[in-house]
């Protein structure tokens, strides 16, 4: 597969470029050794695209998870303490997870446990590679990687995306490049406020 387009949010590609250039290397050597035509194994069910063979979003999963694996990307969490209360939210929400549950416990609250996982983090980059749904990639966007940076586990997350010319070769609903760059950018200059690559590909 090849990299057609990329947005920097928030000077995301230029950390890499000058902190980590051989992350993003390694990012590019991925998805150019992931070869689209044999995760073309999906036949539609769709009415529109009844019989038509199609990408698999697993397929193309399991081959950039082998890949990245490969190259020692590893899952990583990042765990906290939610309650009902927002002045205790905001109070507690930089303090390191044991911190966190013990400073609701003395305002009287009850602590609920609650993290974010992230498939490929590596040297303080997480990576997220999304052929699902819309929903998926704005809980990437704007809640997983912004959680791993506010916890100071990375420096910059990527979010890798079909383009709409592979996207309409895959099951309606998938997320596509164009979509979500617009609703980034819909957002305003700050948000979310994570550097962030985001790498629309195809095959």
């Amino acid at each position: 597969m090849k990299i057609v387009e990329t947005y920097s949010h928030l000077n995301g590609l230029e950390f890499l470029l000058v902190h980590k250039p051989n992350l993003w290397k390694e990012i590019q050597s991925v998805i150019s050794a992931v070869n689209a035509e044999t995760c073309k194994t999906k036949v539609s069910k769709e009415k529109t695209m009844k019989g038509k063979l199609l990408y698999s979003p697993i397929d193309m999963n399991s081959a950039f998870n082998r890949l990245l694996r490969a190259k020692d990307w590893e899952e990583s969490r990042v765990s906290y303490w939610v309650t009902k209360s927002e002045r205790l939210i905001r109070k507690t929400l930089t303090m390191p997870p044991e911190e966190q549950k013990k400073e609701i416990e003395a305002a009287g609250d009850k602590p609920i446990f609650s993290y974010n996982q992230t498939d490929f983090v590596k040297d303080r980059v997480a990576v997220e590679v999304q052929f699902g749904k819309y929903s998926f990639v704005a809980y990437d966007l704007f809640v997983k990687h912004l959680a791993f940076y506010i916890g100071d586990k990375i420096d910059v997350g990527i979010e890798i995306l079909p383009m709409k010319s592979l996207q309409s070769q895959m099951s309606s609903g998938v997320a596509y490049y164009e979509g979500e760059l617009y609703n980034v950018v819909r957002q305003g200059r700050g948000v979310p406020a994570v550097p962030l690559v985001i790498i629309g590909i195809t095959p």
